[in-house]
C-alpha cells in the first residue's frame, strides 16, 4: 500500500483529464438518448435503429480519446506507481456531488487499465469495489428534475391521473383519442385490482423519462396500494393515421422482465441519475440483477463492470469447478459453464472443420452485429472480455484438455500476479444467459412419452415457439444460418432464444432459391447436390430432413410453420425489408394487445 499524499503535481491534472474525458462521454451519450423522442415524435423509426446501434460504440471511443489526451500531455504509463495511487485518490474526491458516480468509476478503470499492466489492476489503482455510494443523491438539490412523479388518484380520479401522466410527457404528437386510451388502461387496471380496497397512500409513481425501443415509447411505473406494489408499463406506438394510441397496459414483474429482457435492444432513456432509475426499475423487477438492468438502459459497460463483481463474490461463495458445459458440442465454439452459476462461457476455436468456411475475426464480427442489432427478443446479449483470471483449482482438469486441444491460443496458466495463486487466464471470451438447448428440451419431453399430455404439451409449445423465434428474427431482417434445434434455447419463462452466430446473416444478404426440378433420371436420383450453389444461396425447403425427423414434431410445425420451408416466405419479407418497411414486433404477447381496430 503506497502513503496517502496528494503531492505530485501532475496527479490532479491526470484525474481532472479523466473526468473531463468521462463527462463528455455521458454528454454525448445523454443527448442521444433525449433525441429519441424527438426521433419517436417525427416517426424516424430508421433514425432510431441507427441511434440505437451507434451509440453503443460510444463509450469505447470515448476511452480511446481519453487515453490519448492522457499519452500527449503526460506521457501516460511512464508516471511511477505512486503517481497512479495519488490520481485515484484525486479522482475520488471529483465524485464528491457527482450525478454518475459510479459510471464515472467505471470510465476510470477503462481507462487505466489500458495504460497500465495488468499486475497493477488491484484496488490501489482501479476501482475493484465502488468508492462512492449512489444511494440518495437526489436528496441533494442539484437534480434538474426527479427520476420519478407521484400521482395522487384518489384526489383527481384514476382517469383523469392516467391523462394527465400522459400529457405530461408533453409528446409533440396527439392521441387519436386519449380518453378512450385511459379508459381501456383503467379497465385492465381494475381487473387487476380485483375490488381491492383502496387505502390511504394509494398513488401512482411514474418514471419521468419515456423508454424508447425501435417503434414505440414506454411509460414505465408502479401503483402503491397500502403494503402492495403493482408494477406496470404501457406501450405507446403510431397508428397508420399518424396519431398515437396505448397498444396494451402491461402489470407485473413477469411482463416488466420480458419488456425488459436481455434478449432485446437496449432502451433509450433521458437519465440525469442512472442509478435512482435502476433502483427505481429494481423495485419493479427485484429478481433482475442491477448489471442487466444497466444494460437494459444503453449503460453496458457498467453492466459488464457489475456483472463481473458479481461473478467474483459468486466465486468466492461457491466451491463447485467449472466444466464443459453440457449438450451437443459445437464447430466454433468451445463452451463451459460453472453449474451453480446462471450463465455459460463461450470461446471461438483456433481451428474450425473444412464445413466451416470462416475465420476468427468473421465470427467476432457476427456477434457484434448481434450486439448492435434490435434483437427482438430472440437473441440472446452477450458480455465480452478479455484476459480473464480464473482460479485454477475450480477448472476441471478435462476442461482445461478440452481447451489445450481447441483453443490453446486463448489460455495461459501462470502465476502472473505473483502471489502464489496459479491462475486459468481466457485471452478473449462471451459470456452468456444459460439456457436450456431446445434439442434437449424437446429430448425430455419424448423420453416422458408424448402419450403424457404434459410432455405433449412441451413438445408443442417449443416447436411453435421455434417457429415464432425465426419469424421474429425474420421480421427484423436476420437469417440464422443454422437453425437446428441445438442452437436455440429455452428461457425461465419458456421463449426460444437463439444463441449460436457464427453462421447469422442479415436476410437481405441471402439469396432465397427454390430446388431446381430434375432434368433428368440421374440427377433426380443423385445422392448430392447436382445443381450450382453460390455462397448466400439458401433452400429453405431442405429445411425439414435436418428439423423433422420426428413424426409428432413435424406434425406441429407444418401445422403451424409450413411457410418457412417455401421461399416465397423468405423472398417476401426480403423484398419489405428492401423496400424500407420495419414490422412491429411487440415485447408481449399479441392477446395482451387492447380489443380494438389496430391502426398499425
Amino acid at each position: 500500500m503506497f502513503p496517502q499524499r496528494l503531492d505530485a503535481p501532475e496527479a490532479y491534472a491526470i484525474a481532472k483529464a479523466m473526468m473531463d474525458g468521462f463527462n463528455r462521454h455521458y454528454r454525448l451519450f445523454r443527448t442521444e438518448s433525449a433525441r429519441a423522442k424527438h426521433r419517436f415524435e417525427t416517426a424516424d423509426w430508421h433514425g432510431q435503429q441507427r441511434a440505437q446501434r451507434e451509440r453503443i460504440e460510444f463509450y469505447d471511443l470515448r476511452v480511446k480519446e481519453c487515453v490519448r489526451r492522457l499519452e500527449k500531455e503526460f506521457g501516460a504509463g511512464t508516471q511511477p506507481m505512486d503517481v497512479w495511487h495519488q490520481v485515484k485518490l484525486h479522482y475520488i474526491g471529483l465524485l464528491v456531488n457527482h450525478r454518475q458516480p459510479e459510471l464515472a468509476e467505471t470510465f476510470f478503470n477503462s481507462v487505466t487499465t489500458k495504460i497500465l499492466h495488468r499486475t497493477h489492476f488491484h484496488n490501489d489503482f482501479i476501482f475493484v469495489r465502488p468508492a462512492v455510494s449512489t444511494e440518495y443523491i437526489e436528496n441533494e438539490e442539484l437534480a434538474a428534475r426527479p427520476t420519478y412523479r407521484a400521482y395522487y388518484p384518489a384526489r383527481d380520479g384514476l382517469q383523469d391521473t392516467l391523462q394527465t401522466i400522459l400529457e405530461n410527457f408533453e409528446l409533440q404528437r396527439p392521441f387519436a383519442n386519449l380518453l378512450r386510451d385511459a379508459a381501456l388502461v383503467l379497465a385492465a387496471l381494475r381487473q387487476r385490482l380485483d375490488g381491492t380496497r383502496l387505502r390511504t397512500n394509494f398513488q401512482v409513481q411514474v418514471l419521468t423519462s419515456l423508454f424508447f425501443r425501435n417503434k414505440g415509447a414506454y411509460v414505465v411505473g408502479k401503483i402503491i396500494n397500502g403494503y402492495a406494489e403493482l408494477p406496470f408499463a404501457l406501450p405507446i406506438l403510431h397508428g397508420d393515421d399518424g396519431l398515437l394510441y396505448i397498444d396494451a397496459a402491461l402489470f407485473g414483474e413477469d411482463d416488466l422482465q420480458m419488456l425488459f429482457s436481455f434478449a432485446r435492444a437496449y432502451f433509450m432513456v433521458d437519465m440525469e441519475i442512472p442509478s435512482a432509475y435502476v433502483q427505481f426499475l429494481r423495485s419493479l423487477m427485484p429478481r433482475k440483477p442491477r448489471a442487466e438492468i444497466y444494460n437494459a438502459l444503453g449503460l453496458a459497460k457498467q453492466g459488464k463492470t457489475l456483472f463481473y463483481r458479481d461473478f467474483l463474490y459468486h466465486l468466492r461463495h461457491s466451491s463447485d469447478r467449472f466444466r464443459i458445459a453440457p449438450g451437443i458440442k459445437g464447430m466454433v465454439m468451445l463452451v463451459f459453464d460453472l453449474p451453480s452459476f446462471p450463465f455459460v462461457f463461450k470461446l471461438i476455436k483456433d481451428h474450425f472443420p473444412h464445413q466451416k468456411e470462416t475465420t476468427r475475426e468473421q465470427v467476432q464480427g457476427k456477434y457484434l452485429l448481434v450486439k448492435q442489432h434490435d434483437r427482438v427478443g430472440r437473441m440472446a446479449d452477450t458480455l465480452e472480455y478479455s484476459e480473464v483470471a480464473f482460479p485454477r483449482d475450480r477448472f476441471d482438469d478435462a476442461l482445461i484438455a478440452e481447451i489445450e486441444k481447441f483453443a490453446p491460443s486463448q489460455l495461459e496458466i501462470s502465476d502472473r500476479d505473483g502471489d502464489g495463486q496459479t491462475e486459468v487466464i481466457i485471452k478473449h471470451l462471451y459470456i452468456e444467459r444459460r439456457m436450456i438447448p431446445l434439442n434437449l428440451y424437446l429430448q425430455e419431453a419424448f423420453d416422458a412419452g408424448l402419450a403424457d399430455p404434459r410432455a405433449h404439451r412441451q413438445m408443442e409449445r417449443s416447436v411453435i415457439e421455434y417457429g415464432n423465434a425465426i419469424k421474429d428474427l425474420v421480421a427484423a431482417n436476420i437469417f440464422p444460418g443454422d437453425m437446428l434445434w441445438k442452437n436455440f434455447g429455452i428461457t425461465r419463462n419458456g421463449k426460444v432464444v437463439f444463441y449460436d452466430y457464427d453462421e447469422i446473416e442479415y436476410l437481405t444478404d441471402c439469396h432465397f432459391r427454390r430446388v431446381p426440378t430434375p432434368r433428368n433420371e440421374e440427377e433426380e436420383m443423385s445422392g448430392e447436390v447436382w445443381y450450382s450453389v453460390g455462397p448466400r444461396d439458401v433452400f429453405p425447403e431442405t429445411f425439414g430432413p435436418f428439423l423433422l425427423g420426428n413424426d409428432a414434431v413435424r406434425e406441429v410445425f407444418m401445422q403451424h410453420h409450413a411457410d418457412l420451408l417455401d421461399p416465397a416466405f423468405w423472398q417476401s419479407h426480403k423484398e419489405r425489408i428492401l423496400a424500407g418497411q420495419m414490422l412491429d414486433v411487440f415485447p408481449y404477447d399479441a392477446d395482451r394487445r387492447f380489443p380494438r381496430d389496430h391502426p398499425s
